[in-house]
């Protein structure tokens, strides 16, 4: 048990993944796994055990952005032994060729600034996708004929961004999509030396305007949990 997870020790899996929207865990754990155990739910963030394909699986909330992503990523890898660890998300797309429920497979996570970032003074690293998972997740996604794309994504600290030039130069650098919690995510894991991977579904367009539902950004995101799972246990 720690200060933010009520977990029993053993409760969570080697394998976890991560939506920021602890119903949206609930939503998964409930579709995806079998024999499922609520394992948590201090302050409201669920987490849940159970198996897909016989393999044990934890699916527990991160939260909305890096300070939270940051919390329970920690918690998870280094309080309770998770050793892969995916997110699956939503995303606005930055660029013309990403279309809405596309998924976008985060090889790398551009950022102004993470919780992580003092420890790097004045460095700037690189975070990046576990390469295993990266492939695994192509693989996966073109087993399915899912619409996908592949490279650099950009976690913001705000939702409300006004800074419609930096989202021009993102997208100028060939940025896909911009969402609030891998590039914690990805240091975390490094820093423990886990396995860390984002999945996440075009949930709303900048440069069209489209956007998803809160119901379908809730439940409409079945191809990127499969892709994840399948990720998650290629090879093994």
């Amino acid at each position: 048990m720690t200060i933010h997870i009520g977990a029993a020790p053993g409760a969570i899996a080697d394998t976890v993944l991560m939506p920021g929207d602890p119903y949206r865990a609930r939503w998964a754990a409930q579709r995806f796994l079998a024999d499922v155990e609520a394992v948590n739910e201090v302050r409201g963030m669920l987490g849940f055990t159970g198996h897909w394909q016989g393999r044990r699986v934890t699916i527990h909330g991160s939260g909305m952005g890096m300070p939270s992503m940051s919390i329970y990523s920690n918690e998870l890898i280094r309080d309770y032994g998770a050793r892969t660890v995916i997110r699956i998300g939503s995303a606005g797309a930055l660029r013309a060729e990403v279309k809405l429920r596309d998924l976008v497979i985060a090889m790398t996570a551009s950022s102004v600034s993470t919780p992580s970032r003092t420890l790097f003074r004045e460095a700037n690293l690189a975070p990046a996708a576990d390469f295993g998972l990266l492939r695994a997740a192509v693989a996966a996604a073109e087993a399915r004929g899912a619409a996908f794309h592949v490279g650099g994504i950009y976690s913001s600290d705000t939702f409300y961004d006004e800074r419609s030039d930096l989202t021009d130069q993102l997208a100028r650098h060939g940025v896909l999509a911009v969402e609030m919690e891998t590039a914690e995510l990805y240091t975390v894991a490094a820093r423990h030396g886990a396995r860390a991977l984002a999945v996440v579904t075009v949930s709303d367009h900048l440069l069209t305007g489209e956007a998803m539902s809160s119901a379908e950004r809730e439940q409409g995101f079945a191809a990127m949990v499969e892709v994840a799972l399948e990720a998650a246990f290629a090879g093994r």
